[in-house]
């Protein structure tokens, strides 16, 4: 870095254009790491954009802005009123617009090299076997190269000395090197071909060759410039989710209005079967809503005056009033997308090798070159010139690093995408693969595992005392002036199960630390402990055996007493999340080991992880604590990734090495972790670790393959196999080759988009 930053930074993203490979985005990213007040940066060959942390008191995103200019490539800052989606819109436009104009040049340049390649086979072309005849001919294709060279791959010519007047070498420079030598050469020989003949050399030209390199490389980019505009498909949807208007009540009337329209403090009426166009509180109305695309809830959640609505979210049922609260890009749903373009613009650390080896990739390939040309002029057969030339321009345009500098982003691309389709916010390269190597899950219990509130479990009345109904029915009327979590679970319920509560309580007395007493019905009533029955003179015995039973389970069980003799027991506890036990059972096939961390008493602990599935427990620690077993567990050796609710779990969510945050669509646990689970549930672990895994599977074939294209390539390409079977490449083969490269590294890692989470890795 060019300053050590002390300072508080900022950060700003700047769309970057005319970067073409990895030595393209590298040799941005270096210029503005050495730039002074940049405390880092991250420049994306997918997303076409830099991300820098700047000091404001050193720089300014307008000095970037010159710095990136300065490199040899454009730059603009965004509009400053542009939201994330709007950035999103401005790319696609460019991308768009970057698909027509190769459309445009690829025609052009198609139709040239259909037209060269009938000249070289008609009577107008150049003998091989003389080079005497087609002097017509080579004036001919000099004149179809021409347009080729000076309007459909201009572009090459001017980026490679944009390049050069900067110090760089880029994938253009290869392709302006090649077909700029062989085309200056064969102009050359048209112009002065009587010059040539006269000191013995043959008029060879290769205008065509030059034609349908510019033609292949050019398809190629276009080729990639679709798949590239498939990789933002999931964002896409996740905008997609929103209504284009809404119904504004305004002085009594309701009117069709923008979402962009929309202020905090608005009234808007949601009617049946319409999507909620923005966060917000009801303020009349009753109904049902679905928010499984947010959180994955299947079922839909009742919803009543108060009651927070998630923008994007489906109304079921009834017609609701809701008060905006939050718009545009300080939704919930706007902070997703943003976590998502966030990820998809960073590294993982993987990409750092595929750096360092393009940053030196174009120099050695051009000595290479050079080489290859000195060898064949000086041992290869008759003409050795034309042998050199054709052999130094293969190597050139064949050794292209566009697939090395696509391998791991357009992985990292689509898997977060996927990922957020899932309901798995993966924040970055960096987490996606750092959890391939995980070998430790530690789950925090309390909402992690369970379900983070109390519910009853079991209601056993002794004989003579009534049924289940009855007696809940009375626990909880006593029970409902209480405000204790236990009793909250008695009266949801007695609620649930419909029963029917005998009138409002009189006398009620809530003692600490053992229960409630109070009249209902002209009954009197008793919940609690077996010291709030000895206090009010009832014998607990019959109830013990039972209560002794339940309290094994993990349950707390609470006695009941009726008109002063026990009436059985009502046990609550924090259920086990139905997918829990799944999920440890999928852990341990993957190979990672489930360790549970809770502040409960050992007893409960042991039967919550045992009814999952786990061995290892660790139980009364203090949320301090668990970030020292954290760092316990990695001083064993283990790569730890801890599971918690984001908020309390914060300082080990931090220390491990991979933070997965359970929240759901309005936590602010959204922001918590490298990974956030939107749906609250633990399958989604499994489901982050297998994309994290398949990613990774995929992002290493595509630098195997990058690579071995390379490494086989430019020695055929440099003629080894010509000595022993005369096999010598051209440069169309070579341009041809380069482009099947690319376009098979970014298809290779569109397969990301059909991850299944419920396959096995």
């Amino acid at each position: 870095m060019a300053d050590t930053i002390t300072s508080p930074t900022e950060s700003c993203t700047i769309p970057v254009t005319g970067m073409t490979c990895a030595a393209c985005s590298g040799r941005v990213q270096r210029t503005l790491e050495r730039t002074a007040g940049v405390a880092s940066a991250n420049v994306n060959l997918m997303t076409g954009a830099a991300t820098v942390s700047y000091d404001p008191g050193l720089t300014s995103p307008g000095r970037l802005v010159e710095t990136i200019r300065s490199t040899g490539y454009g730059a603009e800052l965004p509009a400053p009123e542009a939201s994330g989606e709007g950035l999103l819109d401005a790319q696609d436009a460019a991308r768009a617009d970057e698909i027509r104009r190769l459309k445009r040049k690829f025609a052009v340049s198609a139709a040239a090299a259909v037209a060269a390649m009938a000249i070289q086979m008609s009577p107008l072309g150049m003998s091989p076997q003389t080079g005497t005849d087609g002097s017509a001919g080579r004036w001919l294709l000099l004149a179809l190269t021409l347009p080729v060279v000076g309007w459909a791959g201009r572009h090459f010519y001017t980026r490679a000395w944009a390049a050069f007047r900067h110090h760089g070498a880029d994938m253009n420079t290869l392709i302006a090197i090649g077909t700029g030598a062989a085309f200056l050469y064969s102009a050359a020989v048209t112009l002065f071909a009587g010059w040539f003949e006269a000191r013995g050399v043959v008029p060879h030209v290769y205008f065509e060759a030059v034609v349908w390199i510019v033609t292949l490389v050019l398809l190629g980019n276009l080729l990639e410039a679709r798949a590239k505009g498939q990789t933002t498909s999931a964002i896409r949807r996740l905008i997609g989710l929103r209504p284009a208007t809404a119904w504004l009540i305004r002085d009594g009337r309701e009117e069709e209005v923008p979402l962009a329209a929309l202020r905090p403090g608005d009234e808007v009426l949601v009617r049946p079967g319409a999507t909620v166009p923005a966060d917000g509180v009801v303020l009349d109305g009753e109904s049902h809503v679905d928010e499984s695309m947010l959180t994955g809830e299947p079922v839909p959640v009742s919803k009543s005056p108060g009651d927070p609505l998630i923008g994007a979210t489906l109304n079921r049922n009834g017609a609701l009033r809701l008060r905006v609260e939050r718009v545009g890009g300080d939704t919930v749903l706007s902070r997703i997308i943003r976590l998502v373009q966030q990820a998809q613009g960073s590294k993982a650390p993987i990409q750092r090798l595929a750096d360092r080896i393009s940053a030196v990739f174009v120099p050695v390939v051009i000595s290479i070159a050079i080489a290859t040309f000195v060898i064949w002029f000086d041992f290869g057969p008759s003409p050795a010139y034309l042998h050199a030339l054709v052999a130094a321009v293969t190597v050139l345009i064949i050794a292209c690093p566009c697939a090395m500098g696509l391998a791991v982003p357009t992985a990292v691309m689509v898997a977060t995408g996927r990922g957020a389709e899932l309901g798995v916010l993966i924040k970055g390269g960096e987490p996606l693969e750092r959890s391939h190597r995980l070998d430790t899950v530690v789950f925090d219990k309390t909402g992690t595992i369970t379900e983070g509130r109390p519910a009853v479990q079991a209601v056993e009345p002794l004989p003579g005392a009534g049924d289940e109904t009855a007696l809940l029915a009375l626990a909880a009327a006593v029970e409902r002036p209480s405000e204790h979590p236990l009793g909250e679970a008695i009266v949801a319920e007695a609620e649930r199960r419909g029963a029917a509560v005998p009138g409002a309580v009189t006398g009620f007395e809530s003692r600490t630390g053992q229960g409630v007493v109070g009249t209902v019905a002209g009954r009197l009533v008793a919940v609690g402990n077996a010291a709030l029955l000895r206090g009010l003179g009832v014998d607990p015995a019959p109830l013990l055996a039972r209560v002794e039973s339940l309290a094994s389970e993990g349950w707390t069980p609470m006695l009941v007493a009726l008109d002063g003799a026990p009436a059985g027991v009502i046990a609550v506890a924090d259920p086990v999340k139905p997918a829990s036990a799944e999920a440890v059972a999928r852990l341990a096939e993957l190979g990672l080991e489930a360790v549970m961390l809770t502040g409960d008493n050992p007893r409960t602990a042991a039967s919550v992880a045992r009814r999952v599935g786990i061995t290892r427990v660790v139980a009364e620690v203090a949320p301090d604590r668990k970030l020292a077993e954290i760092r316990r567990l990695q001083a064993e050796g283990r790569v730890v990734a801890m599971v918690g609710d984001g908020l309390n779990d914060a300082p080990a969510l931090a220390a491990a090495d991979v933070g997965i945050a359970i929240g759901t669509g309005t936590d602010v646990a959204i922001e918590a972790g490298a990974i956030t689970l939107m749906r609250g549930d633990p399958l989604g672990v499994v489901t982050a670790i297998r994309l994290s895994r398949q990613a990774m599977r995929v992002i290493r074939q595509n630098l195997f393959w990058a690579f071995v294209y390379n490494v086989i390539g430019i020695p055929i390409a440099a003629g080894v196999l010509y000595p022993g079977f005369g096999i010598q490449l051209t440069p169309a083969l070579g341009a041809a080759a380069m482009a099947v490269s690319s376009v098979s590294v970014i298809s290779n890692s569109l397969r990301l988009r059909r991850f299944n989470p419920g396959g096995r890795s």
